[in-house]
């Protein structure tokens, strides 16, 4: 049972160094396929939502308290408020939701 650590360790190690080092040797070109090229440009996006959303709902004690967090900081960022404002609502929403809660 010991032993599987280390394997897992290997696995996830070697998966990780050939998702970095495959693209680099294998394509060495400027992509020119517009399709690849705009999937390459949202990926770091797309892997931040994937991580950020579910820590949004289950870091709060309420799962509600996290949605209409999450509701109320797309609202101000759309309406272009500032980073420090969308951050100081979305808490002060936690805090007051889980207040009455």
């Amino acid at each position: 049972m010991q032993h599987d650590i280390y394997i897992y360790l290997f696995v996830m190690s070697a998966v990780t160094l050939a998702i970095r080092i495959v693209p680099l040797t294998l394509i060495r070109r400027q992509i020119k396929n517009r399709y690849l090229r705009s999937f390459l440009y949202y990926v770091p996006y797309v892997t931040l939502a994937v991580m950020t959303f579910p820590a949004i709902m289950d870091a709060t004690q309420t799962p509600i308290s996290g949605l209409l967090a999450l509701i109320t900081g797309i609202a101000l960022s759309w309406y272009g408020a500032s980073l420090f404002k969308v951050s100081a609502a979305c808490c002060l929403m936690v805090f007051f939701v889980e207040l009455v809660c």
